[in-house]
């Protein structure tokens, strides 16, 4: 029960951190390009399998990883699984509606990106982080995030399998200072010796 209330704080904490930006909302209407070194179809189950430097791009949303499996419902949704290799997580990027140059992207040993929800969860060695321009404004680990880029929501569990259990794991989040707090260069001073004195 404590442990669920402080995963609540902490994603409360990162979705206040991301102020009032949402996922790029042209992307949903964007056609998905995927790159690839090989390719299995099964077009009667509509799944597609994609292996070797994948690299899908919708819009401003970009996801990598050494296998992805895309499976298509009768209504032309997508579901996507991301899968790492050896060595190498499977990512997510996509551009954050509003004001400035602002991201959000994530990394896992397994993604799953629900194109009719648009939901990314992240599984096993999870990491999301929202970016403002190249800095790092905020930074959340754990064995399992849940992100809706709609709502700008995160949720994070301690097991890979999304359940939280007494005593399996801990999180760790990270909000930098905001650039809004900098503080101001102080004035020049007045006590200096006016020039030719």
């Amino acid at each position: 029960m404590k442990m669920n209330k402080l995963m609540m704080s902490a994603a409360l904490l990162l979705a206040t951190a991301a102020g009032v930006a949402h996922a790029e909302k042209a992307d949903s209407s964007k056609p998905t390009e995927i790159a690839f070194d090989q390719l299995e179809s099964d077009d009667v189950k509509q799944i597609k399998t994609f292996t070797g430097n994948v690299v899908l791009t919708r819009g401003t949303l970009l996801m990598k990883s050494p296998k992805a499996v895309v499976t298509e419902d009768p209504e032309g949704y997508q579901f996507v699984v991301l899968t790492s290799g050896p060595g190498v997580q499977a990512t997510f990027r996509q551009k954050l509606d509003g004001a400035g140059d602002q991201w959000v992207e994530g990394q896992a040993d397994r993604i799953e990106y629900d194109n009719k929800t648009e939901l990314v969860k992240l599984y096993a060695k999870a990491r999301i982080k929202k970016l403002e321009g190249p800095k790092t404004a905020s930074q959340v680990d754990g064995e399992f995030i849940s992100y809706d880029s709609r709502k700008e929501f995160f949720a994070v569990k301690n097991t890979a399998s999304g359940e939280t259990k007494p005593g399996a794991g801990r999180s760790t989040m990270v909000i930098q200072p905001s650039s809004k707090l900098a503080v101001p260069p102080a004035p020049p001073s007045t006590n200096q010796p006016a020039p030719g004195k």
